[in-house]
């Protein structure tokens, strides 16, 4: 039987929620109004109380059991943000929740879930993937036959999640003409999508999702939800191998676009946020921003709304993120470097190689007394994606030049 979300419960999940969560705001943005010259509103899902919207659903789910239910404890499988929700929401109404996460988690996920359960809430790290917790969750779940709350594919939770809808709506007098949203296993998109196509049927509804996690993409390719076989982990917030088949199916026959981002892309938004709005947002929360470009023609003179979903994201990830942009950006690259060994072979690399912008910012070598030359592994930022040609030429021409690595993305990989 098919599923699509009402508004008349989609107002009842938002009288519930308003328990435990007040309406976050809808911002018009200076900066990102003025780069794509248009109306351009960001909705602030990452100022709940648990730093995204999924406290909306989860509690909307939880509150809805029955007392057998609740005496009996709940199980929830997530790569973080669901399950502060579910915590955050059992600690609440008193319920015992056994809450599995993939042991690759960010630690800031992982205490933040502890902190906001208490006593109320097990944590289980399991598998490298959302997918891994969530089978073993579900199996946990059908052996204590407890009740499963799911991250996403559940009317419970679209409901829920389909109260950011109206709030945009009940914000502005504005008509909105695009939203664009996060898509991971399609929850919030399912949701916004029974919102708007009874509030504000012609907005366009936007699905964003990680180039290295396209399941959602794929599913609508291939008209059939469809599980991959791997994924990039980076955007852990929007990061699945399978969506929901109630999502797939709203989604498929109702997103305007489904689109994806590079991962790279996502890391310079994080730090454009952070730098130049002051917004903390995780990976899966930037999303919305980094897909803008795509649509620059597109979007001007309209009013926009970009979901900022959450921000949880930890501290110690700032080094990969900013890695990750400045590969993309085509403004580091790494380099197996043949150095002559002799004596100033290092100081003649860095005196005639180097352009004078370049910097050095990694470097592997182990001196091979028994050859002519030794091999080291060289990373070299530059001031503009134009400087990388005439670097390789001059390290080609005095015999420095060893390979190009970030072309080889296994070797890369193994080697940096």
């Amino acid at each position: 039987m098919s599923y699509f979300p009402k508004l008349e419960d989609i107002k009842k999940a938002a009288l519930n929620i308003q328990q435990i969560a007040e309406p976050t705001p809808l911002l018009h943005s200076i900066r990102l109004s003025e780069i794509y010259d248009a109306n351009i509103l960001l909705k602030r899902e990452d100022l709940h109380r648990v730093r995204s919207y999924k406290i909306r659903g989860a509690y909307n789910k939880i509150s809805s059991l029955t007392a057998e239910e609740r005496k009996n404890g709940i199980v929830c499988a997530s790569a973080g943000n669901h399950a502060q929700g579910v915590a955050f929401a059992c600690k609440y109404l008193g319920i015992n929740a056994t809450i599995f996460m993939p042991s690759v988690t960010p630690k800031q996920k992982v205490e933040q879930t502890k902190m906001f359960g208490g006593s109320w809430a097990t944590v289980v790290l399991e598998g490298d993937t959302f997918d891994d917790s969530f089978k073993a969750a579900t199996a946990f779940c059908t052996a204590n036959k407890k009740v499963f709350i799911h991250p996403f594919d559940d009317p419970k939770i679209i409901e829920g999640q389909a109260t950011v809808g109206i709030e945009i709506l009940e914000s502005t007098k504005e008509t909105i003409d695009y939203v664009f949203v996060a898509v991971g296993g399609g929850g919030l998109a399912s949701g916004l999508i029974g919102a708007f196509k009874a509030l504000s049927p012609n907005t366009k509804i936007i699905g964003v999702e990680p180039k290295g996690a396209p399941s959602m993409s794929t599913s609508i390719a291939n008209n059939k939800n469809t599980e991959l076989n791997s994924i990039d982990k980076f955007v852990d917030g929007a990061a699945v191998k399978r969506v929901g088949d109630l999502t797939f199916n709203i989604c498929k026959d109702n997103l305007s676009k489904m689109v994806t981002v590079p991962e790279g892309k996502v890391c310079e938004s994080i730090l454009e946020l952070y730098n130049r709005d002051a917004i903390v947002v995780e990976p899966a929360g930037a999303l919305t921003i980094a897909v803008l470009d795509q649509f620059s023609d597109e979007i001007k003179g309209k009013n926009v709304v970009c979901i900022i979903s959450g921000s949880n994201n930890d501290i110690t990830r700032t080094p990969e993120i900013k890695e990750r942009a400045l590969l993309y950006a085509k403004l580091k690259h790494y380099f197996i470097i043949r150095f002559p060994q002799r004596p100033g072979a290092l100081k003649e690399f860095v005196a005639e190689i180097l352009g004078e912008n370049d910097d050095i910012t990694h470097f592997e070598y182990s001196k091979k007394s028994s050859k002519e030359t030794a091999p080291a592994i060289v990373g070299i930022e530059l001031k503009s994606p134009e400087d990388l040609a005439p670097l390789i030429k001059r390290m080609k021409e005095n015999n420095f030049y060893g390979d190009y690595l970030n072309d080889k993305p296994d070797l890369f990989q193994y080697l940096v």
